[in-house]
């Protein structure tokens, strides 16, 4: 690896008491440029623009994808990935179904942890506070040309985060608008996949929703995901989630709720999830939470689901009797060093560089 440290780093005027995030950027960057069939070195260098231009094949047919991920710092300053394993999976299933060339492992963890471990004064510490981390790979080809691409960027760039959804939203259940359908890219990070999701969610805020609950493409009927979360559902004392697809990404958030609720002995279904169940469960008065799950956000409880017209306000549950904060504090604990891990999620990031 290339090791080019900033010679003016920006981290000693950092607040993190006081930063926009998606909009703050650490001091550092990883890229690599894949060119005659190989991937080249993987560089550490200082963030800041890269030349492109429009011509670039990644703009014009959207060989683009990326993942998300964090890095969390505890009371003693120590540093620690989460589950990145999995990020490095995911990320090569969506480049192979975009005809990307896969990255390897030392590419996509060893220029993490040298990002982490470099620009690890970024990270705040606190409850919600994180660094969001988000690794990418397209085409960078300048080319018009509507084929597989020759060339192409691996890239790593991160701010610092914080509380993501705070307060409960509330979501509309879409009859007609699709994430994603059979034989597409949904279970991928597509780029292309956010930006079809961007109209839809605006007409639902103008209705005064926060986001939407995409259903089946087909029939509609049946529940898939919400924004760009996993959703659970749960009725009684039992916990429902759709199956992962080729239409519904595999969250590893989604995944670690799974497991934290089976240590719990809470019961859980993964099956189609339909909205007659959830709106008859409703009506019976069964429904006790509905929420979304992911790398961001971690939790986001509805407050309300908007169906056919009808606003369907749902109870807000104390911590002690809520599933969804009760897994939730479970899980960042965990990620944060304030719990045992006994799942071996917790990887610690050793001063290196």
């Amino acid at each position: 690896m290339i090791i080019q440290k900033s010679t003016s780093p920006r981290v000693s005027s950092f607040d993190p008491e006081n930063f926009s995030f998606g909009n703050t950027f650490i001091d550092h960057m990883i890229i690599c440029e894949y060119e005659n069939g190989k991937w080249g070195d993987v560089k550490l260098v200082p963030y800041g623009p890269l030349p492109f231009s429009p011509a670039m094949m990644g703009v014009n047919y959207g060989q683009a994808c990326f993942e998300g991920m964090k890095a969390y710092k505890d009371k003693d300053g120590e540093i620690f990935l989460f589950r990145p394993e999995k990020n490095f999976e995911r990320i090569n299933k969506s480049a192979t179904r975009l005809a990307m060339p896969p990255v390897t492992e030392e590419m996509f963890l060893g220029g993490l942890r040298a990002l982490v471990d470099v620009d690890r004064d970024w990270i705040p510490y606190g409850e919600g506070n994180s660094l969001y981390i988000r690794p990418l790979i397209f085409a960078t080809e300048e080319a018009l040309k509507a084929r597989i691409a020759n060339k192409y960027m691996f890239a790593i760039v991160a701010t610092p985060a914080k509380s993501y959804y705070s307060e409960p939203v509330a979501v509309k259940i879409s009859n007609y608008y699709s994430r994603a359908a059979n034989g597409g890219v949904g279970f991928a990070k597509a780029a292309g996949n956010y930006a079809a999701s961007f109209y839809p969610t605006k007409l639902a805020n103008e209705e005064g929703f926060e986001q939407i609950i995409w259903t089946d493409d087909a029939t509609h009927e049946y529940i898939e995901e919400s924004g760009t979360m996993n959703v659970f559902v749960r009725i009684n004392d039992t916990i429902y989630t759709p199956p992962t697809s080729e239409k519904i990404l595999d969250g590893i958030t989604r995944d670690s709720f799974l497991h934290l609720a089976e240590r719990r002995n809470i019961e859980v279904r993964v099956e189609p999830v339909s909205v007659k169940k959830v709106v008859e469960a409703y009506r019976n008065g069964e429904l006790k939470e509905v929420w979304g799950v992911g790398t961001a956000v971690v939790t986001s409880v509805f407050k309300a689901i908007g169906y056919e017209g009808e606003k369907l306000m749902l109870p807000q549950l104390p911590l002690e009797e809520s599933f969804a904060l009760t897994l939730q504090k479970d899980l960042v604990d965990i990620q944060t060093n304030n719990a045992e891990d006994p799942f071996g999620w917790r990887q610690k990031v050793e001063p290196k560089y």
